[in-house]
């Protein structure tokens, strides 16, 4: 039986089931459930994979501590509760460009659609009517079309209509207008797409910018007798003003395949405009489309549970199968770091800044900043790992800063953790030697050691005969050393000593170290 079990739901393509059943997963294939259904069933599953039927909430992810990752079949997570699933410890993955051909098509679809009145000439026909002078359509040749987000999809869309001998403007604040020029798109602001668009196009994700972001106000800003589409997400479109402008002559037409609630009651406007054509969600419904997403989901959630390679995660940083053996010696060594300090802390910190030098600097470090606040989290509070880490500090109120530097020390990268707590900060450094995370720096003392296994962290003054009573005292109750790094500011002055032990040290043991002479302080830490 395999180690991992999956739940496929809401009629997942076989493609990806069958996929995760030739990795060895166990796989449990059901249709659509309730959330009360979700809920009694979830935590038997270390991933689960849906659609867009199935909702994941907060009651459903209460308490889970087998699931470590949800899949989304798809690009809208809508369905998912994000902040639930990270404070539960779960990864979240879709599959974003899965569908981007087949919802840049359909895009381009209604837009013909429209210009054209295909749906209104169809039903007319349907009744025997021949009413061919009632429906006189718009050429898009030559004609503006005003793309609203050019990401994935709008780049398809602003493509496919460059190919119909439109001219295409667009607005997105994160592309540049060199990028937007090897597209032929001409970038232009959102109010001059309003004014000069015969069509307009929305491709942006619902945010609380973008909701409403076609209203009475916008529309009032653009051509008479502008159409309007929108395949991305129910809400961008006030559809109250669209009906309104519609009605008013302001707007030609429009074209809907997403909608504030799905589905939308029977007797919305909406559906009762005959200038607005409307689609049930068809943007990724073609069966390469949906058979694209489910092996595609199916791979990310075996790469993750088998080889912990993130991709395409909403609430993680991605880390691609390339850059994992590349990070994860440096994500193993910032949980090292953060481990030691949140052992050492005696409060709460209210800051830590992590400091990246040399080659590390130029690594994408999210990862590492993240194993760093789990390292040292996870002994200060319950449940803290690599997902809910970052979450668990902001609620904490603990001000997490990063830094970046190309030239460092004396080592090729050097990952730094400082930590502010109670009016004091504390700092650790460390580096790789090959592919080993080695401690070089403490509390201001250079030093060279593993920090693994069984350690004793002794301050103590630098004179002779310290450490032979200290290993006289270990040894007398049956604790042995392994390893032994020292550090120190000056000869006679205070040091540092990091001692490996074999065995489990006991408070009693810590104190009796304590009272030896010349030592101001031990502490024992397990990593």
């Amino acid at each position: 039986m395999s180690q991992f079990r999956v739940l496929a739901l809401d009629n997942l393509q076989a493609v990806g089931i069958n996929y995760l059943k030739e990795q060895g997963f166990d796989v449990d294939v059901k249709g659509k459930m309730k959330p009360e259904e979700l809920k009694e069933v979830i935590d038997s599953y270390d991933a689960i994979i849906v659609r867009s039927g199935t909702k994941v909430t907060a009651e459903a992810l209460e308490g889970v501590t087998r699931l470590k990752v949800i899949g989304r079949a798809g690009i809208g997570v809508d369905n998912i509760d994000i902040p639930a699933a990270t404070k539960s410890g779960v990864v979240v993955m879709n599959t974003p460009g899965g569908n981007t051909v087949t919802t840049a098509e359909h895009t381009i679809a209604l837009m013909m659609a429209l210009v054209r009145n295909i749906p209104q000439a169809d039903r007319s026909m349907k009744e025997g009517k021949w009413e061919k002078s009632k429906f006189l359509g718009m050429e898009v040749c030559d004609k503006t079309l005003g793309v609203i987000g050019l990401g994935n999809i709008g780049k398809i869309v602003a493509d496919r209509a460059r190919g119909l001998r439109m001219r295409v403007v667009g607005f997105d604040p994160y592309v540049s207008p060199d990028d937007a020029a090897r597209l032929g798109v001409e970038l232009v602001s959102l109010d001059e797409l309003f004014s000069k668009s015969d069509i307009i196009t929305v491709h942006t994700p619902l945010t609380p910018e973008t909701k409403d972001l076609i209203n009475a106000e916008s529309i009032a800003k653009m051509k008479d007798g502008v159409y309007i589409i929108n395949c991305a997400r129910g809400g961008i479109v006030n559809e109250a003003d669209l009906v309104a402008a519609i009605e008013s002559g302001k707007v030609a037409g429009a074209a809907l395949d997403v909608y504030p609630k799905e589905p939308p009651d029977p007797d919305s406007p909406v559906l009762k405009s005959d200038r607005i054509v409307c689609t049930p969600h068809l943007g990724a419904s073609t069966i390469e489309a949906q058979e694209k997403v489910a092996l595609q989901i199916a791979e990310q959630i075996v790469d993750y549970l088998v080889r912990g390679t993130i991709r395409n995660s909403v609430n993680f940083p991605s880390i691609s199968a390339e850059l994992v053996p590349v990070l994860r010696p440096y994500i193993d060594l910032g949980e090292r770091l953060g481990s030691f300090h949140g052992q050492l802390l005696e409060g709460r910190p209210s800051e830590i800044t992590v400091e990246y030098l040399g080659e590390i600097s130029q690594l994408s470090t999210d990862p590492v900043t993240i194993a760093v606040l789990k390292g040292m989290l996870q002994h200060l509070f319950e449940g803290v790992n690599l997902v809910n880490a970052r979450m668990v500090a902001e609620e904490r109120g603990i001000k997490v800063t990063e830094t970046r530097n190309p030239r460092s020390e004396d080592y090729a990268s050097l990952v730094r953790v400082k930590v502010a707590s109670n009016g004091r900060e504390f700092s650790c450094s460390g580096t790789l030697f090959g592919s080993e995370p080695m401690v070089v720096k403490l509390m201001g003392f250079h030093i060279e050691a593993h920090l693994e296994g069984s350690i004793i962290m002794m301050n103590n003054q630098d004179v002779p005969g310290v450490l032979g009573r200290v290993g006289t005292y270990l040894g007398e109750r049956g604790i042995n050393i392994a390893g032994l790094q020292l550090g120190r500011e000056s000869i006679g002055g205070t040091a540092v000593s990091l001692i490996n032990v074999d065995q489990e040290v006991s408070e009693e043991i810590l104190e009796g170290l304590k009272k030896l002479p010349n030592i101001t302080d031990a502490r024992y830490l397990k990593f």
